[in-house]
């Protein structure tokens, strides 16, 4: 089918949801729900919001051979199993909208809800420094940026090649405030863990490390597993080896009654909140997500640091 003969926007949905149904390489939940996620893929592509959709199709105005063509596009990646985000370039987080591609993890709603009880933990103090460990796309960092009350965020990853998707966000997003909104100055750090924070101390330490476990690979979704980047999503140890080193370090880069927040998955709250305790940390709790699963951790360093051995 050319461009040209594709007379309105309800056929080139049409044709994209066949498509979708058809491509063997996709979730069998998306090829059951193709029309919808080719409804999707058409605002993501073409960056509707709802409204200029609703003005398209009361206009009546048959898509433009470019705007097909660029439709096709997408779609084909999105048959080979390319996550959605990544055949668009573009991923929402809370009031953000970030670039993305597969050198970072797709920002996810359940991460929103980590970003909310960090910015709970310390909604009475003001200032401070924020610090982001394993930033990827910087959804993290630059949430607690442009929603808190910080002097300072500090956003680290081991990668530099998720530091380059990172900056590039900080700067989108700077240039998109509106007049008047305050952002947070970030700072981005490349290391693994702590290496980057020596005699730092913060009032919030916020991360979504890798949690999974390698064998635990052949359960996750073909669209997570083989696309997004490794090292962002697993872990040694049965997935505790970046938890426990988080655990491990954070009350010595925490100031006094400064909190410690993570996302972990339901299988491992018990284990991690554990751990956190015989760091010595505090007010250690397990907080669901939007799905009622176990999903964040908040702990906090005591006024007074305690020894985890005395």
């Amino acid at each position: 089918m050319s461009a040209a003969s594709v007379g309105s926007w309800a056929a080139l949905r049409a044709e994209v949801a066949d498509r979708l149904a058809a491509a063997d390489r996709l979730e069998p939940e998306v090829r059951a729900d193709a029309v919808r996620e080719a409804q999707w893929l058409l605002e993501a592509a073409l960056g509707w919001t709802p409204a200029s959709r609703a003005a398209q199709l009361v206009a009546g105005t048959p898509p433009a051979d470019e705007a097909v063509a660029h439709v096709r596009r997408v779609a084909a990646r999105r048959a080979a199993g390319e996550p959605l985000a990544y055949c668009v370039g573009t991923a929402a987080f809370r009031h953000l909208e970030l670039q993305v591609d597969p050198r970072v993890l797709i920002p996810r709603p359940e991460t929103e809800r980590v970003v909310e009880v960090a910015l709970a933990c310390v909604a009475s103090r003001p200032g401070g420094m924020a610090v982001d460990i394993g930033t990827g796309s910087g959804a993290i960092a630059l949430s607690l940026a442009t929603e808190g009350r910080f002097d300072q965020v500090v956003a680290t990853d081991v990668s530099a090649d998720a530091l380059a998707v990172a900056r590039a966000n900080a700067a989108r997003v700077a240039a998109r405030l509106a007049a008047g909104h305050p952002m947070a100055p970030v700072v981005f750090k490349e290391g693994p863990t702590w290496v980057p924070l020596a005699g730092v101390q913060a009032r919030v330490i916020v991360s979504n490390p890798p949690y999974i476990a390698y064998d635990e690979a052949a359960a996750l979704p073909s669209g997570v597993r083989d696309w997004e980047p490794a090292m962002a999503l697993f872990a040694a140890d049965g997935g505790m080896a970046c938890l426990a080193a988080l655990l491990a370090g954070a009350a010595a880069h925490l100031e006094p009654e400064g909190w410690l927040v993570l996302e972990l998955d339901a299988t491992r709250a018990a284990v991690t909140a554990a751990l956190a305790r015989d760091a010595g940390l505090v007010a250690v709790e397990v907080l669901r997500d939007w799905s009622d699963r176990d999903r964040v951790l908040r702990a906090q360093r005591p006024a007074r640091r305690r020894d985890p051995a005395g």
